[in-house]
């Protein structure tokens, strides 16, 4: 089930999430796509935080908090986020936690507490002294922010500590929890901030080129993120440390991690900073196998990378061999399949079994606003394909059908998105691609996940031979 934590009734790491594990159990899922679970700017996007290590402080169930016996029962809960009462114990696990993390950890407490000084602008609208961390104007803001600086790093603990426990009870009850690692990073981050000669920046901090994608399904102009550009050179030569310090990050919160944006490693658009739009865009060369091979050294699962390849979008030759060469899953969507052409690679027939079928992502419509959207040509169409393929009902109404083809699909992973399986329109949407209003905002609705859902999903995956 695809459904991010953001999205959660009440979004956090404690009872609701909780929740979702046994709902997940009931309904016969072994896998729960999660997205990134940094720490957002105003506008939610978890594809575009203020760090690429840290955890959104939001998420931090206050309920667990006032009930964890480790903090003396008399303070505030808003108080127990930032240290005051904490044991002894809890005090020398937090050190330890610290020391640990300190590679990423101490930037970016040192990043919020100026950032929140500062009036939340843009880390290159700062002082120059803490713009460009100057150790003079770096040690007099610590000397006069020190309680501040360790108040966020002791948050951050606490969220590792109440996402570990659910990771644990995830693990005891057989779920895979699957995270995302998004291949850029906001420009305004502690990542910029703090590892300038990594990125691809003017001498005030500012991107000479920024991120996107070309033209395709969702816009006719492309989309431009903005995200400033790696300087792969400057990462290669100390064999990629920043990112097999994030991998080996996510691996300790994940057991399976999405690289979004795969095709970003054989290749990237780089797009002028001044460009208004993706359009003026080229086509880069990425790092490719040098940075697989990296990576190789963090971690493996069954002797392969504990990853998915995102291979969305536009997807050339050299993509799809950088992907087998390291036999990573590649991803088809159902939504894209029914154009008319049929060599299209997300039609059912040419799914392959080491892949992840989802009936739509994050960045889709639900299925039923999908189809709604759609004219009596194209329903006609998608389900003499649907039948003629998969042999699915053509009177079956969606998002039934679709999920019924995701089920019977030859990939071995097949992830629904809670939107469909609650059957629910265009209001459920999580996201518009190339769009910065209105997102990231939709909430499951209060009870929804019951048992009956439960039940009528698990039949489906038994009649589909898909239960573990």
């Amino acid at each position: 089930m695809l459904l991010p934590i953001g999205s959660l009734t009440t979004p956090g790491f404690g009872g609701e999430a909780r929740e979702v594990l046994g709902f997940l159990q009931r309904a016969g899922l072994t896998v729960w796509q999660v997205l990134p679970l940094g720490p957002t700017h105003p506008d939610n996007s978890p594809y575009q935080c203020l760090s690429s290590f840290a955890l959104e402080p939001a998420y931090l169930d206050e309920r667990d908090l006032a009930d964890d016996p480790a903090f003396d029962p008399g303070v505030p809960v808003g108080e127990r986020r930032h240290g005051t009462g904490a044991s002894k114990e809890l005090r020398a696990a937090f050190e330890r936690f610290r020391h640990r993390e300190s590679h990423w950890l101490e930037d970016y407490a040192r990043f919020v507490a100026i950032r929140e000084a500062q009036g939340s602008r843009h880390w290159t609208e700062w002082p120059r002294g803490l713009r460009d961390r100057e150790p003079e104007a770096m040690d007099s803001f610590e000397q006069a922010n020190t309680e501040r600086i360790e108040a966020i790093a002791f948050e951050q603990f606490l969220l590792e500590r109440q996402w570990q426990v659910l990771r644990g009870e995830a693990l005891r009850g057989s779920i895979c929890l699957f995270g995302d690692l998004p291949i850029f990073v906001a420009g305004d981050s502690a990542d910029v901030w703090a590892n300038r000669r990594l990125f691809q920046l003017e001498a005030d901090g500012r991107p000479s080129v920024v991120a996107g994608v070309p033209p395709d399904y969702f816009s006719a102009t492309g989309q431009r993120w903005g995200n400033p550009l790696f300087d792969f050179a400057q990462m290669a030569a100390d064999g990629y440390a920043w990112w097999r310090q994030r991998l080996a990050r996510h691996l300790a919160l994940y057991d399976w991690v999405r690289i979004d944006h795969f095709r970003g490693i054989a290749g990237y658009w780089a797009i002028p900073a001044e460009a208004p739009d993706a359009t003026e865009g080229e086509w880069v060369p990425g790092p490719g196998d040098a940075l697989l091979e990296a990576l190789g050294t963090v971690g493996s699962v069954d002797g392969g990378l504990p990853l998915v390849a995102e291979d969305l979008g536009v997807i050339t030759p050299d993509v799809t061999a950088l992907r087998d060469r390291f036999d990573l899953p590649g991803m088809v969507v159902l939504q894209f399949a029914f154009d008319g052409d049929e060599d299209n690679p997300h039609l059912p027939v040419h799914h392959r079994p080491r892949s992840v079928v989802y009936t739509g992502t994050h960045d889709n419509d639900t299925t039923l606003g999908w189809w709604r959207s759609l004219d009596e040509a194209y329903h006609a169409r998608v389900r003499r394909w649907l039948e003629s393929m998969q042999g699915i009902d053509a009177g079956l109404p969606m998002p039934e059908a679709l999920i019924e083809s995701a089920l019977a699909s030859r990939a071995n992973l097949a992830i629904l998105p809670v939107g469909d399986l609650l059957g629910l329109g265009s209001e459920a949407r999580i996201n518009m691609p190339g769009t910065v209003e209105g997102n990231w905002c939709w909430r499951l609705p209060a009870g929804a996940l019951d048992d009956g859902v439960a039940a009528r999903l698990r039949e489906r995956l038994s009649r589909r031979d898909r239960l573990v």
